[in-house]
């Protein structure tokens, strides 16, 4: 669900981007609305309103939310102050490659992967399941990063398409092939789990 919160400003910016660029007069201000530069606002301005919203709902974000939300003001400021999209670009393989590093560190830093800190009060797995997990996701990231800046620098008429459905069409594969490899596992350890009487 979390990821899924994630792309609601990325949806609103794809709709305002894909408006035909327009004057409108907005409390006696005229704004141009449609096109990347309206886009990036609206994806600044809607961020703001999500995560303040979950803010102030649950009193705090998760260290990601944070993370995405930071690298949305820094390279959506940088590409309204400079006037080039080319700040904007940057921010899913940045963005993705820090959660990649994220997920690396923890094999390194503290006592439990950083997958098992995410997912481990739902779910009991061996430490090899949890390493593959962790892995998994590092590659995912490293991938997502590297297919976000391809697409970006190469294909830049539908750079935002892909930015939009081609990240949550990877998301939802992956978090399928996840759910699969997880139910096996899960299946093994309900078989081998005695069973007790009452």
């Amino acid at each position: 669900m979390k990821q899924f919160i994630d792309f609601i400003p990325l949806l609103l910016f794809f709709i305002v981007y894909k408006l035909d660029p327009r004057v409108v007069d907005i409390a006696g201000h005229e704004v141009t609305v449609g096109g990347i530069y309206s886009a990036t606002a609206m994806l600044i301005i809607s961020s703001l309103v999500v995560y303040g919203a979950l803010f102030i709902k649950q009193r705090k974000l998760e260290k990601s939310q944070w993370l995405t939300l930071i690298a949305c003001l820094v390279f959506g400021s940088l590409t309204l102050a400079f006037h080039s999209e080319t700040f904007l670009k940057w921010k899913a393989p940045v963005v993705n490659w820090l959660f990649a590093a994220a997920f690396i560190g923890s094999h390194f830093i503290g006592d439990r992967l950083l997958i098992k800190r995410i997912m481990g009060h739902a779910l009991t797995l061996p430490d090899p399941v949890w390493t593959r997990l962790n892995i998994a996701w590092i590659g995912f990231f490293l991938f997502c990063g590297a297919a976000n800046l391809f697409v970006a620098f190469t294909f830049q008429s539908i750079w935002v398409d892909f930015k939009v459905f081609g990240s949550l069409g990877m998301t939802v594969l992956f978090l399928v092939a996840q759910g699969i490899y997880l139910s096996r596992h899960l299946h093994d350890a309900d078989t081998t789990t005695p069973k007790t009487e009452d």
